[in-house]
């Protein structure tokens, strides 16, 4: 499905190319060291240092017609696009160095930045907007996660939607964990937290103790 852009604008090309890539406006952003939502804040125009880090990652983008609109979005050179190898994506996703761990008894250590973590491409997790990777710890989710396993999560913005029964990556004062979201009727101040592995009982948190929260798209096993 197409979707349109104001091509008037820097912010409105930069937009329509980055829907060409088929990846998310934050991985965009991450790849040429942009902060988060740059794309989406961007006025007029873009500082000469973004503009050579775009061009850098992404050389097939025409600059000029990202600045003035001119031209073509792409370069083209026939002869080296007969010849050329099919270019791989080159977005990835970081893998946070804190283990989630699935099971009551979290870790609580100090957080790092996406910029710092080890970077991974996984082209079929952009289709889901994934945002980062993160390793599980435990069993309190098996056999739906073994511990070692990687899951691929998208942050959580807004508390107030949640997908009940979906599983999500917790960051609160328990720690770090994976656990099944549920509502508690009467208890809106509440979330009933789930495992998938019966020996762990299930139990309450209340939502002022969710520092981040994040839903699992997708997953990664070793055997």
């Amino acid at each position: 499905m197409s979707r349109e852009f104001d091509e008037s604008t820097v912010r409105g090309r930069l937009q329509k190319f980055i829907y060409h890539l088929g990846i998310p406006v934050s991985a965009f952003e991450r790849q040429c060291g942009m902060s988060n939502a740059t794309v989406a804040n961007m006025r007029k125009s873009l500082a000469q240092d973004k503009v050579e880090n775009i061009a850098r990652n992404y050389p097939q983008l025409n600059v000029a017609w990202l600045m003035t609109g001119e031209g073509e979005m792409l370069n083209v050179n026939p002869k080296a696009e007969e010849d050329a190898e099919p270019q791989q994506n080159t977005a990835t996703l970081p893998l946070v160095p804190i283990a989630a761990v699935a099971g009551y008894n979290g870790l609580d250590e100090a957080g790092v930045t996406l910029a710092e973590c080890p970077q991974y491409s996984v082209p079929d997790f952009f289709a889901v907007n994934a945002e980062f990777l993160i390793r599980v710890s435990g069993s309190s989710m098996y056999p739906k996660y073994s511990s070692g396993d990687i899951l691929a999560c998208r942050r959580i913005r807004e508390i107030t939607f949640l997908q009940w029964g979906k599983i999500y990556v917790i960051d609160s004062q328990q720690g770090m964990m994976v656990k099944r979201l549920f509502e508690i009727d009467g208890e809106p101040d509440l979330v009933l937290c789930k495992s998938d592995n019966e020996n762990y009982p299930p139990f309450r948190l209340p939502k002022e103790e969710i520092r981040s929260l994040s839903i699992v798209v997708g997953a990664i096993r070793l055997e």
